[in-house]
């Protein structure tokens, strides 16, 4: 019992120690591999270790995670040293089985988004044993421990060495047992090629959210320090008349001159503005010059300031006033939140 509280407790650091890791969600046919198979067993009672027993096979397998996967194999079995129910032909038996992974080196040492050059994965699972020539099955369970060395930048390789027990589970006089005199104890050698995923990769991708979130307090911390660019302005519209005596604090004509001034941040004319503007004759043509105040970065208030020269010509221009240019100036320390317009010389 102390031994599972222990093994709880690792498992518990480890989670915590890479929460904030993100690791991305694989589309079904991601992180699939396929791959061949060649080993050699003998009796685990050691009674007679030689001859050995060969097997061959081919599997293909998905990890569901940086963890966790799972496998379909298909295995031949030569020879026959202590198996009583091989039969005669050249293969002796068969199996079809469904194994689970568990990727060690990832559940303890974390993943960083590339699998490590050596890495140790538990492997085991349930299979159909078929003796061929013969009216009977049996059940098969495999226990082993895949040590696989990854190949190649992308890691798209993987030579494996499984160190690996084989159960006859139901060959023994009990329906279900793990009989050591009827079980097989071997080593196989694989061969893996890992398929290219739709991240481009051959693996899964990691993100790390901590850092993620240190950069976004970074940015918020240097928008802080930089000057207001623009100032909101809530405004409640409604129809206002101004009087032609008010017109002047709101802006000036000077002979052939209007100046109309906009709000902060704001290319949007004002009624008071649009007043101003009503005066220059229809006939008139006239040249427009934007500006906006210091405040905020320079291209910001080149844009601004074409924006306000653009509001005021096509206003001019839908009164049948003749625009001949309409200019933004950028900044005016002078003129400020302004816009000039001038009959055309």
């Amino acid at each position: 019992m102390k031994k599972i509280f222990l093994m709880l407790a690792l498992i518990s650091a480890v989670v915590s120690a890479n929460a904030q890791v993100a690791t991305e969600n694989s589309k079904f046919f991601d992180n699939v591999y396929v791959g061949a198979e060649f080993g050699a067993t003998t009796p685990f009672s050691f009674d007679n270790v030689f001859p050995v027993n060969t097997v061959a096979g081919l599997k293909i397998g998905k990890e569901i995670t940086p963890v966790v996967g799972i496998e379909i194999e298909g295995q031949a079995f030569f020879n026959d040293n202590n198996v009583g129910r091989w039969t005669s032909t050249f293969v002796k038996g068969t199996n079809v089985g469904l194994n689970g992974t568990i990727n060690f080196s990832n559940l303890f040492g974390g993943y960083n988004g590339t699998p490590r050059f050596l890495e140790f994965k538990g492997n085991v699972g349930l299979g159909w044993l078929h003796y061929m020539n013969a009216k009977s099955n049996d059940l098969l369970a495999k226990t082993g421990v895949d040590i696989n060395f990854n190949l190649g930048k992308k890691k798209a390789h993987t030579i494996g060495i499984t160190p690996v027990i084989y159960w006859n589970l139901t060959g023994g006089p009990h329906k279900i047992s793990f009989n050591r005199s009827l079980a097989q104890i071997g080593i196989v050698a694989s061969y893996v090629y890992h398929f290219k995923t739709s991240n481009g990769t051959r693996h899964f991708k990691t993100y790390d959210v901590g850092a993620m979130i240190s950069e976004i307090d970074r940015l918020n911390e240097e928008l802080a320090k930089k000057p207001k660019e623009v100032e909101v302005i809530k405004v409640v519209e409604k129809k206002v008349e101004v009087p032609a005596t008010n017109a002047v604090s709101v802006a000036s004509k000077n002979g052939e001159t209007w100046i109309v001034q906009f709000a902060t941040a704001s290319a949007k004319l004002t009624p008071e503005a649009k007043f101003i503007l009503n005066q220059v004759g229809n006939d008139a043509i006239v040249d427009v010059t934007a500006t906006a105040s210091p405040d905020g970065s320079a291209k910001f208030n080149q844009k601004l300031s074409e924006r306000r020269a653009k509001a005021v010509a096509d206003f001019l221009t839908n009164r049948g006033v003749k625009v001949k240019s309409a200019v933004g100036n950028g900044v005016s320390a002078e003129k400020g939140k302004t816009a000039v317009v001038t009959v055309a010389q």
